[in-house]
């Protein structure tokens, strides 16, 4: 992993987490979503006025991808509705870079080295163990609800990465291919709430919708960042770096949303940093 693809990946971690605190800001999650996923797929649209279309291979992944992702947004919502950002946003986040590790393992034949191995574990435990501190609920017990779609939104975070890993180095296009799944992704949520608030969804997405469209934007500058680094360099590092938006999600969260920061989300971020350390070490 060169430093420009680090860089490009550090980055994508700060406009993600951005974008998650805009959607968990906007209280009702599907007018939330539908601003930006339909945002996204108007963005996408513009874009493959300009970009080369994926090649033909590509295609199986673009539409297990976009199916994917429109589960991902829905069991996000669900999570974003259960409990507070600063701890839904870590364990959603946390749990997808050991699976990455494995999947890309036996799917796609990467193998990393030890190194890199002890830091992905280093900061999954650290991510996923830590942010469970306090999670809402009745009591020290865990709200199981909350923590069961928050892990449901990881693993479905690990599904799409390694399938646009495979996708994205076929399609020949970066940029074609984000430009697409920001198309094939982005009708659902909207068309959904369409039919639910039919003549009244345009006057209830007027108040939210500077925010929703700033927040499409970040959403695919954030996934083409990291679509484009999937092509220059292995999965599960790329995956694992890219979880360092959870400690920008941890900051906006105390700082934005008022949430408890503590020691635990202290440590987790700590946790963190030498877990990616440690898998910078050998890339």
């Amino acid at each position: 992993m060169t430093p420009l693809v680090a860089a490009a990946v550090v980055l994508a971690a700060v406009t993600h987490a951005s974008w998650n605190a805009i959607a968990h800001h906007i209280k009702d999650q599907l007018l939330a979503f539908t601003l930006l996923t339909g945002g996204g797929a108007l963005i996408g649209a513009v874009l493959a006025c300009f970009a080369p279309m994926p090649a033909a291979g590509a295609w199986p992944a673009l539409i297990a991808s976009a199916f994917l992702h429109v589960l991902y947004q829905a069991l996000l919502m669900r999570s974003f509705s259960l409990g507070d950002f600063g701890q839904m946003y870590p364990i959603a986040r946390g749990t997808a870079p050991l699976v990455v590790t494995v999947a890309a393992a036996v799917f796609v034949g990467e193998r990393i080295d030890a190194w890199q191995t002890v830091g992905v574990a280093v900061a999954c435990t650290g991510l996923v163990g830590v942010a469970l501190w306090g999670i809402k609920g009745s009591g020290k017990l865990p709200h199981w609800p909350a923590l069961l779609a928050a892990l449901a939104t990881g693993l479905s975070i690990a599904a799409y990465t390694v399938v646009d890993g495979v996708g994205v180095r076929a399609s020949g296009t970066p940029l074609g291919y984000i430009a697409w799944l920001m198309i094939l992704e982005g009708v659902a949520i909207p068309a959904y709430a369409l039919h639910r608030h039919r003549g009244q969804l345009p006057s209830l997405l007027r108040p939210y919708a500077l925010r929703g469209l700033l927040g499409a934007a970040l959403s695919v500058a954030a996934y083409g960042l990291v679509l484009w680094a999937q092509t220059r360099a292995a999965l599960a590092p790329i995956a694992a770096l890219r979880e360092s938006s959870i400690i920008v999600g941890a900051g906006i969260g105390a700082v934005f949303f008022k949430e408890k920061f503590g020691a635990p989300r202290i440590a987790a971020a700590g946790l963190m940093v030498v877990g990616i350390g440690l898998m910078l070490h050998s890339a």
